[in-house]
């Protein structure tokens, strides 16, 4: 392999996931074994070019793009610098913490494996029963056996060097979740689940993690009444709190466990209606081949459900800080046989990839402050239309790209430890031209979480009548409802979440009003259509995002004032209208024209949209 092909195998859709070049109802054990297929191969190479239209590359309306964003592009980054010459402070708490600490992260990630394997070696072999290339059920057990009984221990002592003390919480929240799934009435396990999860994100935002020194002087009253009985307790409670590990405040990041405990006592609630026989028998396939779709939906084994395995996949130390999710089923699968999608060659390129990701990210911070900017209460009204515009679509890029690194590190650490999780980025912020795709691709595995313990439970979604409707949309305001206070109990993280819901609609009613196949003679003008409607979409999905996470309400209203103060923001709004309706990234994901030879539609479509 040359260099040329080394680097574009990187950016392959296989080496970021290969769940989107491979449907997830087909074991990607049968990939493998296609390979070598030279017939086949070159069958499916000619299927996907039959399915594109001829590409637009060489068009005179793509040489126009060019020469536009030959200057465009230059000056967005330009008017970016420019607005942050005079600003000091470049860089943001979350992804400061997050780079400081790469060093020791880079340690562990290399130091945890390694440890995985001199267990297996010493402390837990395996001893072989067959000498087949299919592990028997009894190696796949022991192998279970092997990789959960570390990953218990591993998560106790992660526990304790993570928060210290604190780390007897989080064991009594699981226990007390745990008990909640296994010894209720069946019926009342996903009510009971849900109160008690969503009740401890309230807890835990209320109390600020359960300080043992304000816990003692909830019970012994006020120090500003001294006495022995108030001081002894009191100060040993301060005492305990200053064992807090490396992260005291463990209540920040303990929501994504709480996704992890809503998956585990579901997973066993639904698991409860298939006790009298078991679907991998039933429907005669390989579990050591099992497709993605199969390892989510097949319940583990009855005795899988252990409070071992359970707290070895709720604090699994990979994918405990950040995720990405996979649910508790998928966990069991993938420690009983190991997925074929993990393979060392792919796990080496999407490293350098994540690299590569994180020194775009470094570029960007030391020439343009926009987080700083936006987290220093400026008056907006100082700055220009253009630099006001572009900071707000710089911020947004950033955000996403201090959210793309740390699920990208902490899945490379699974995928060494050999753990297939989700891709959590699938497209880049600014290939989101459709409001629901958007959700399909930011934040995936929290959005196909949700799709199965909330989405689908509530009866997902239809327009066929106004009251299914109302229904559905009804829905989605609980679901997003569900998903702003898992980020944080904040006013404006709520009206983001039925931002989101209110700005799905139109999309929702133009695919009624401006169906495809009434334009079927007009593909060009129904591609402009479908681009100016993407504008719309882009301009709501930065002004809800530009709520939620970067300035506020008021920080938004102060922005748009500020563009449209005078005629020159009026121009520029309007010209980059044009620009926006006109710029090739957006026709060429459009719902008609998908040329095979371009990335942004090759992602869209193996990504199953279209």
């Amino acid at each position: 392999m040359g260099v040329l092909s080394f680097v574009r195998s990187i950016y392959n859709l296989d080496t970021l996931d290969t769940r989107f070049t491979n449907p997830s109802s087909t074991p990607y054990k049968t990939v493998i074994e296609a390979r070598n297929d030279v017939t086949a191969s070159k069958e499916r190479a000619a299927e996907w070019k039959s399915r594109g239209k001829p590409s637009r590359w060489n068009t005179p309306e793509f040489y126009l793009y060019y020469f536009l964003l030959a200057f465009i592009i230059p000056y967005m980054f330009w008017a970016g610098y420019d607005a942050s010459r005079l600003v000091e402070d470049a860089s943001d708490a979350q992804y400061r913490t997050f780079r400081n600490n790469i060093p020791y992260m880079a340690a562990l990630l290399v130091f945890h494996p390694l440890v995985r394997r001199l267990y297996n070696a010493i402390v837990y072999p395996i001893k072989s029963v067959g000498h087949s290339a299919r592990p028997t059920p009894e190696e796949a057990d022991q192998r279970l056996n092997q990789r959960a009984s570390f990953d218990f221990g591993f998560a106790l002592i992660y526990l304790v060097a993570l928060h210290g003390i604190s780390a007897f919480k989080i064991l009594l929240i699981l226990h007390l979740n745990y008990q909640l799934a296994t010894t209720l009435p069946r019926k009342y396990i996903p009510a009971a689940t849900w109160v008690f999860n969503i009740g401890t994100l309230f807890a835990n935002e209320i109390f600020k993690g359960f300080r043992f020194g304000d816990i003692a002087e909830l019970i012994f009253g006020s120090p500003d009444v001294p006495s022995l009985l108030h001081e002894g307790p009191v100060a040993w409670g301060r005492w305990l709190d200053s064992y807090g590990g490396l992260m005291g405040r463990w209540e920040i990041l303990f929501n994504i466990t709480v996704l992890r405990l809503i998956s585990f006592n579901l997973d066993y609630y639904w698991s409860l209606d298939r006790r009298s026989y078991s679907p991998v028998e039933k429907k005669q396939i390989d579990p050591s081949a099992l497709s993605e779709r199969d390892r989510v939906s097949i319940p583990a084994q009855a005795r899988d459900f252990s409070f071992r395995n359970y707290v070895a996949y709720a604090i699994y130390a990979p994918l405990y800080l950040t995720g990405p999710i996979i649910t508790f089923n998928d966990y069991i699968s993938q420690l009983r046989y190991k997925p074929a999608s993990v393979e060392t060659s792919r796990t080496v390129r999407y490293g350098i990839r994540f690299v590569l990701t994180l020194l775009a990210m470094e570029v960007i911070l030391h020439y343009i402050y926009v987080q700083a900017i936006s987290k220093a209460n400026p008056v907006w009204s100082e700055y220009t239309a253009s630099q006001l515009s572009l900071l707000s679509y710089f911020n947004l890029h950033l955000i996403w790209l201090k959210l793309l690194l740390p699920w990208r590190f902490f899945r490379l650490w699974s995928l060494v430890d050999g753990i297939d999780p989700p891709e959590n980025m699938i497209r880049c912020v600014s290939d989101n031209w459709s409001t629901l795709a958007f959700w399909r691709s930011w934040h995936r595995s929290f959005y196909r979480w949700s799709l199965r313990y909330i989405y689908v439970p509530l009866g997902g979604s239809s327009f066929r009548t106004p009251r299914d409707a109302a229904r559905s949309i009804l829905t989605y305001v609980l679901v997003f409802t569900f998903v702003a206070l898992w980020h944080d109990i904040q006013m404006r993280l709520l009206i983001w979440g039925w931002l989101i819901v209110f700005f799905m609609l139109p999309e929702m009613a133009a695919g009624f009003l401006f169906p495809k196949r009434a334009w079927e003679n007009r593909p060009t003008a129904y591609r402009m259509l479908c681009c100016v409607g993407a504008v719309g979409n882009i301009f709501m999905m930065m002004a809800a995002n530009l709520v939620g996470f970067a300035v506020g309400l008021d920080g938004l209203t102060s922005i748009i004032a500020g563009i449209l103060k005078d005629f020159s923001g009026e121009f520029f709004l309007n010209a980059l209208l044009l620009l926006i309706i006109q710029y090739p990234g957006l026709p060429i994901c459009g719902r008609i024209h998908i040329p095979h030879r371009c990335f942004c539609g090759v992602l869209y479509r193996r990504a199953g949209h279209v």
